[in-house]
């Protein structure tokens, strides 16, 4: 390990989940055994930064295994608050190492998605193309509930999230199956370009035998009229007069136009990205005016990113440990790397490892369902895809109440 040289300092960034708070408090955790003097958390991420908004993190922890910190990792959403903010030059990457230099800064924890890893990145090559400036650890912790991170098996929070879905959907087939009337309940999940999280409604059938019976994905170009086919066959076939349909908020035609395009704002966020919304709602006019059957459609919305009450415990200690493994990796002397997880089979037990990576080569890249985890007909999930989810949604945090309602850390 090299020798702590300045302070250190977190944040968070990006949609909030059940588990970066976990993560959160592994950073901590692993700065506190660390020994920094000081341990700034910035409010907002970076936009917290540039305000000079800071929280001393060792006036709310005092050990690396504080009952504190158990708290802050069951709490889900930011608790340090988050931000959408593009790190846009030179010019704000040179006022970041002013805020540096004047709070003895050397050490840089992001966690996010994405957008956050392009913020790190960003960064690091500004570092490198300036050897004169302070020498400085960026690092980049993953988050996402979307999974889609490149260079990473899984991310912190698609596990809980997953676990969230699945338990969802065998509560709503459950709640449909009740009545013997010909009818369609549409389930929109979030899923932009991956399909990782409605996937994982799939777990419904394989570990419960209760879950959607189609499931549709960004992966795969979606037809209207091979969609209202399919609906028409399993009707006919008479199982059961009910059907339950998992659909990605971000399903596309051939033509990669998404779905429910006319039912959107237009607008896009300060990253470009198109505001979706309404593709469930697309979809159940759509079975009105074609079958004609009883229909309705449910957005699982946020609930699905921040459902602390049903968190994976397997999700919640991989969090925490990816949190220590970032320290470790800056400790060890890197900067421009991202702490991922390495999937690891001993004994036909799973088991995965943190390993450092190149941030550069993770920043705006997309990982995608592959192919072998998507069925022939483009509707459902393979069992490699079930196998390859099941361990991420195992095991039950024992959570904190108070008067019967689950206790949430706070700053």
């Amino acid at each position: 390990m090299a020798k702590i040289s300045g302070n250190a300092v977190v944040g968070q960034s990006g949609g909030p989940t059940a588990a970066i708070n976990a993560t959160l408090a592994g950073v901590i955790s692993g700065c506190l055994s660390a020994g920094f003097e000081k341990i700034y958390g910035m409010r907002n991420g970076i936009e917290g930064l540039l305000n000079e908004d800071f929280i001393d993190l060792k006036n709310y922890f005092s050990s690396p295994d504080c009952k504190e910190l158990t708290s802050l990792s069951h709490t889900p959403a930011a608790a340090l608050g988050s931000c959408r903010k593009k790190l846009k030059d030179d010019e704000m990457a040179a006022k970041m190492y002013e805020i540096f230099e004047k709070y003895d800064i050397s050490y840089f924890f992001y966690i996010g998605g994405n957008d956050s890893m392009d913020a790190v990145a960003k960064l690091s090559d500004y570092a490198q193309r300036n050897p004169d400036l302070r020498k400085m650890h960026f690092i980049g912790v993953p988050k996402t509930i979307d999974n889609d991170l490149v260079l990473t098996d899984h991310t912190p929070g698609f596990g809980s999230a997953a676990k969230y879905i699945a338990a969802s959907m065998q509560e709503m087939v459950k709640d449909c199956a009740v009545y013997k009337t010909r009818a369609v309940t549409i389930v929109e999940i979030m899923g932009r370009d991956a399909g990782w999280l409605t996937a994982s409604a799939g777990l419904a059938n394989a570990v419960g035998g209760s879950g959607p019976d189609l499931i549709y994905l960004p992966e795969t170009a979606f037809s209207e009229d091979d969609f209202i086919d399919s609906l028409n066959n399993l009707f006919e076939n008479g199982e059961k007069p009910y059907i339950v349909v998992a659909v990605s908020e971000g399903i596309r035609d051939k033509n990669g136009n998404y779905v429910a395009e006319a039912a959107m704002s237009g607008q896009v966020d300060s990253f470009g990205h198109k505001y979706l919304s309404g593709t469930g709602k697309y979809l159940e006019n759509l079975v009105r005016d074609r079958i004609g059957c009883k229909v309705r459609s449910v957005e699982i919305n946020i609930l699905q990113r921040c459902a602390g009450h049903l968190l994976s415990k397997t999700d919640i200690d991989e969090s925490l440990k990816v949190g220590k493994g970032a320290v470790d990796i800056a400790l060890s002397g890197e900067s421009g790397k991202m702490a991922a997880y390495e999937r690891k089979t001993i004994c036909g037990k799973y088991s995965c490892n943190i390993v450092a990576m190149d941030v550069k080569l993770i920043a705006n890249e997309i990982k995608k369902v592959p192919a072998e985890f998507i069925n022939e007909n483009g509707n459902g999930i393979t069992d490699a895809c079930v196998e390859y989810l099941k361990p991420l949604v195992l095991g039950e945090c024992e959570i904190e109440y108070k008067d019967g309602l689950p206790y949430h850390f706070s700053f």
